[in-house]
């Protein structure tokens, strides 16, 4: 249930700033407040639940990662406050809470329809799990690219073909929901890696 519920999160949360824009209701309070949210919800909640899973089984190097995760979570979203006047709002430098929060949430709950849970938890699983975390935490304060969507405008006429693309995520993901958002979103997380590469490799070629 937690993990259903910080995937839930995160679709609310992309649709909280455009709903707050759409009707002009943005203001100053909004955005701390939503980024206080943001926290809670893609920052302590994950690192929580990742510790009572599977890290508490790691011993201090568990809660030192978890610790680390939330850290990095904090550490993106006051990034993401100090910038957010100055930076290309079609993309992100480094990757978004939420879908680092996704990530997490999506393994978790594919560990446990396999029955990974309590004693059955392998230790080899849990330190994957850490380095996981990690990385996913590293990725957040790096200075990946990310693209955003926030360059799809709502309010005008929407192409047909992003309509059908809509409709088809939405299949796909009935089908088996949390393999489908962990491949989703462990795409998403390398594609700022990807994106970092090809833009050194054409500096260079350049």
């Amino acid at each position: 249930m937690a993990c259903i519920a910080i995937v839930i999160a995160g679709f609310l949360d992309a649709l909280d700033g455009r709903i707050a824009r759409l009707t002009n209701t943005t203001s100053e309070f909004g955005v701390q407040y939503d980024s206080m949210s943001d926290l809670v919800a893609f920052g302590v909640a994950p690192a929580i639940l990742l510790f009572s899973w599977a890290l508490q089984d790691l011993g201090k190097i568990g809660w030192i990662v978890a610790f680390l995760y939330m850290c990095c979570a904090a550490l993106r979203l006051a990034r993401f406050n100090t910038q957010i006047e100055i930076a290309d709002k079609n993309y992100f430098t480094g990757l978004a809470s939420p879908a680092a929060a996704a990530i997490i949430a999506s393994t978790v709950w594919v560990c446990n329809d396999l029955g990974w849970v309590g004693s059955e938890l392998p230790r080899e699983l849990a330190i994957f799990v850490g380095v996981l975390t990690a990385i996913v935490g590293f990725f957040m304060i790096a200075n990946f690219p990310y693209y955003s969507f926030k360059g799809i405008d709502f309010r005008g006429r929407v192409p047909f073909v992003v309509m059908i693309a809509v409709v088809l995520v939405f299949g796909l993901i009935t089908l088996d929901p949390p393999v489908v958002l962990l491949a989703g979103f462990v795409i998403y997380a390398l594609s700022g890696p990807v994106m970092q590469v090809l833009s050194w490799r054409k500096k260079r070629l350049g």
